[in-house]
């Protein structure tokens, strides 16, 4: 009862949960009822379920109202028109005249009905729907969690921590599963078996129904209040343990950096103080104020426990009730007493969930980025061929729209040329692939590849025409093989040694101990930066496609691996058409056009050979790098 005054509140005060999100740095609006939908395609199973729990608790209130009858019986005391009527019913249909010992008889079967003979019957028509339609809807949302992760844009993926955003994922699919049963399986159930027993008391005694009707009231009014407001303390709290698993995900992903900065022990003193904050507020606020509540609650539900048996005392030595009505009215009304703790808990547990269940919807609602048709029909998605010709057509973009990165970028690429990218960091060279990517959308101009307009065609077959190899390579935690294979699973083993072949990755594979099935770990750490480089080349070249993007592929290895990956990028050279962004001027010298960016625009366009006769700003980066400092 008072769980779901909880549920009405919400709606009628709340109605919405908005929140100025600062986990993901806008406004997203949730609605109380996002809740009730998230069970909406198992509703008819759910509804049947409820109601066979629910009648189930409606029977148990037979048993204090036979009890009573039989005492009246033993009591030679007349019984009320209900049982009359049964035991008379029982009598014509098997022939006998009433007596004590058919009374008895009758009474006895029907307790032994709703007792004995539902017990096999009860957990099927209940407890196997409830959880039924909890696990089937952990499913469902759990598919649905992954393909709004995977429609998401990169943006989002810039500015937002991967931990965070699992936690919230997690905590709201756990308490959504975890809270169905409860409340389909006992909540509802107990309310309707409260609203039961206030009938069958308003039957005996109206009078004695009103007073026991008024003290729920004045216990709901008061508990829904406080829970209420420490629901919104519970808001809180999950936002702080939101970022305190935010930073521990942090520390465990960079824990190299945490343990060569010697930071261990700041690191533990940042978390002793969320730890201590999350502490205090769950603690002394919120635990200390259910405990508040529930001492209140105790102390009136007893009070008012003892005034109906006073009230129930005086009505039937006042004649007006007979001690078989007594037995029941005294036992029914402790019975919806007794439920009150029980209803209090799942109210508490319900506010302690209904945040991090809300911030779920959130995030579902999320607006998502221009792979979502794709993702939602992955069997449209078309196949397309270019010859690799690409045209930056006037390209202004930024990330703040007020402070351009690229400024009137006009380059054209042509099939199976090999293009590169220098300049100064920050210059926007990594942009650019972005926007050719599609990860971004330029403010001003368009990219065209073959003469299409990029926003014309599918993204996700565009995308599956375009490889590239990042400086740091993603590796996921499976075999050799199933990194190799992860764009094109469908690939020919010849194809996978041609492609390891050419880049260079048949030379550390020979060495594992089980070949292309060797498990390379987390993260891939079973492999050296080198290997990942070239492991990263090889996974690209078996995508075989049109346009190939080398992102800083050699700028953090040693000299011996970069050697290696220099001869794996030659041999690929003039076979499609290749992007090269560098750091390091030697691995450019043999492309056909070099670009070299300044501060968002093209400075300098040639071979290695023109821009050094230039004299230009490619000139003054190369002095410095051949005298042996880094480019900025």
């Amino acid at each position: 009862m008072e769980a779901h005054a909880v549920l009405v509140v919400f709606v009628v005060y709340t109605g919405k949960a908005s929140y100025l999100n600062p986990a993901f740095g806008l406004t997203v609006m949730a609605k109380f009822t996002d809740l009730i939908r998230y069970y909406k395609n198992y509703r008819a199973i759910a509804a049947f379920s409820i109601l066979a729990s629910s009648g189930f608790e409606l029977l148990d209130l037979v048993v204090p109202y036979a009890m009573g009858q039989l005492l009246n019986v033993l009591s030679a005391q007349p019984v009320d028109v209900v049982a009359q009527s049964l035991v008379q019913g029982v009598a014509r249909l098997a022939g006998v005249p009433v007596t004590q010992s058919l009374s008895l008889l009758v009474l006895l079967g029907l307790i032994f009905l709703v007792t004995v003979g539902r017990a096999p019957i009860e957990p099927w028509l209940g407890v196997w729907f409830h959880w039924d339609v909890a696990l089937r809807t952990r499913r469902d949302y759990a598919e649905l969690a992954v393909k709004k992760l995977l429609s998401l844009p990169l943006s989002f993926y810039d500015e937002h921590n991967p931990g965070r955003i699992a936690g919230r994922v997690a905590r709201g699919l756990s308490n959504h599963t975890w809270t169905y049963p409860e409340i389909a399986g006992q909540l509802i159930p107990k309310l309707v078996r409260v609203m039961g027993i206030f009938g069958v008391i308003c039957l005996i005694a109206w009078p004695i129904a009103l007073a026991f009707l008024a003290s729920f009231v004045i216990i709901l009014t008061y508990s829904l209040k406080d829970l209420v407001r420490l629901n919104r303390k519970e808001q809180t709290l999950d936002r702080y343990t939101e970022g305190t698993e935010s930073r521990t995900s942090e520390i465990v992903t960079n824990i190299k950096t945490v343990k060569a900065f010697a930071t261990e022990a700041s690191e533990l003193a940042r978390q002793r103080r969320r730890l201590g904050r999350e502490l205090t507020l769950v603690n002394q606020v919120i635990h200390r104020g259910y405990v508040k509540l529930m001492t209140w609650q105790e102390s009136v539900i007893q009070l008012c426990v003892f005034g109906v048996l006073g009230l129930t005392l005086a009505a039937t030595l006042g004649g007006h009730i007979s001690l078989g009505h007594f037995v029941t009215t005294l036992t029914v009304s402790s019975m919806a007493y007794s439920e009150l703790e029980p209803i209090s808990n799942l109210a508490e547990v319900f506010a302690r969930r209904y945040a991090s269940m809300v911030r779920f919807h959130e995030f579902l609602q999320l607006p998502t980025g221009i792979e979502a048709a794709s993702i939602a029909e992955p069997e449209t998605v078309p196949s397309y061929q270019f010859t690799g010709k690409v045209h930056f057509d006037h390209i202004t973009f930024g990330y703040d729209r007020d402070r351009p990165v690229l400024q009137d970028i006009d380059l054209l690429i042509q099939p199976k040329q090999t293009v590169a990218l220098v300049g100064r960091s920050g210059s926007g060279k990594s942009t650019l692939v972005k926007l050719l990517f599609r990860y971004f959308e330029p403010q001003q101009g368009r990219i065209l590849i073959d003469g299409e307009d990029l926003r014309q065609l599918d993204i996700s077959g565009y995308r599956r025409r375009l490889a590239i190899v990042h400086q740091e390579v993603d590796v996921f935690n499976g075999t050799l093989r199933d990194n190799l294979t992860y764009g094109n699973p469908n690939v020919s083993p010849a194809a996978i040694e041609s492609a390891c072949a050419i880049a260079r990755v048949d030379e550390f594979v020979r060495q594992m101990p089980q070949g292309y099935g060797t498990v390379v770990g987390e993260r891939g750490v079973r492999l050296s930066g080198g290997q990942r480089q070239r492991l990263g080349i090889a996974r690209a070249l078996l995508m075989d496609p049109d346009v190939l993007v080398f992102d800083e592929a050699t700028s953090s290895l040693d000299y011996e691996s970069e050697r290696a990956i220099q001869l794996a990028m030659g041999s690929i050279l003039g076979t499609r058409t290749t992007l090269i962004i560098a750091h390091r001027l030697s691995t450019v010298r043999d492309a056909d056009v070099i670009v070299v960016l300044d501060q968002g625009r093209i400075l300098e366009v040639g071979s290695h050979t023109e821009l050094l006769r230039q004299n230009g700003l490619y000139h003054r980066l190369h002095a410095l790098q051949e005298t042996g400092d880094l480019l900025g």
